[in-house]
């Protein structure tokens, strides 16, 4: 993700350097990510449409996303102005290998898994299941495009781009309790059922419920308490960054400005003492 994230930003920015042979391969690599950034973001929005058209989504998680990014939109302009482009990575959090491992679970869990368990409640002809793990799914589907799409944009601050999965948390997590309440109140196996009906119901509960357990996990244990954190302290240092540089501007002009009102000064002082010494020897003639 953040190697994303810095190819989106450098897209941003006009290219006034030359090449060099010892960069092909590194604008190869960054060509691929892009490419691949495009396949995931026309993927993302292919999913939306399907979700949206579907009506499987309640209104109120189709109006959320044009709400959540309005409201970015405002703290990006009032509250969290950005500082401009700076020289380090829009990467807020990078974590190790057990912290990627965890985020791999999360997109698996999250992601992959809902969207099999959707696409098998189509093949088994499964409404409930469809209607169940869809609002999830299309939430989830904006919150990664966002998150892509404002990680290389300079007009949106650490601490924003820190909001948005955290506000899609908490109306994920709700939308996931509902999930929970239709696959283990509103959903029951018929007496007939076999092997595989058994397997699918039980997968559905334990999808929903591991859901609910990482995400809960994620907004409490990291989203707030350390993500949240992290991009107010970076927004902040670049802000008192910017600031001293903008005192260190004046000064330095202040200091050059100085010389050039002392050569002034230099300069009519002989013409005032010319004039003092034929004042007194006018004085002394008299």
């Amino acid at each position: 993700m953040s190697g994303v994230a810095v190819a989106m930003a450098r897209r941003s920015e006009p290219d006034q350097t030359i090449t060099r042979p010892g960069q092909q391969h590194q604008e190869a690599a960054m060509g691929s990510i892009m490419g691949s950034l495009r396949v995931i973001e026309l993927q993302l929005v292919a999913f939306i449409m399907v979700f949206s058209a579907s009506g499987l989504v309640p209104l109120v998680d189709l109006i959320f996303p044009a709400f959540t990014s309005l409201y970015l939109l405002g703290l990006a302009h009032l509250a969290f102005p950005s500082h401009g482009p700076t020289a380090t990575s829009p990467e807020i959090y990078r974590g190790s290998r057990l912290f990627r491992l965890y985020v791999v679970v999360g997109t698996t869990l999250g992601l992959f898994l809902p969207l099999a368990y959707v696409l098998g409640g189509f093949a088994r002809g499964d409404d409930h299941a469809v209607r169940s793990a869809t609002p999830h799914l299309f939430l989830l589907s904006f919150q990664i495009l966002t998150e892509n799409i404002i990680s290389g944009l300079s007009l949106f601050s650490p601490p924003v781009r820190a909001l948005v999965p955290i506000l899609y948390t908490v109306r994920r997590i709700f939308v996931i309790l509902d999930w929970i309440v239709d696959v283990w109140v509103n959903k029951s196996l018929p007496a007939n059922a076999t092997i595989n009906d058994v397997a699918w119901f039980w997968f559905g509960r334990s999808l929903a419920m591991a859901n609910f357990g990482y995400f809960s996990i994620n907004l409490l244990g990291f989203l707030i308490p350390r993500l949240l954190p992290r991009a107010f302290e970076r927004y902040f240092r670049e802000r008192d960054e910017v600031v001293a540089k903008g005192a260190e501007d004046h000064r330095r002009a202040s200091l050059s400005a100085s010389p050039t009102k002392a050569n002034k000064t230099d300069l009519k002082s002989p013409i005032g003492a010319t004039g003092d010494n034929n004042n007194n020897k006018d004085n002394k003639a008299d």
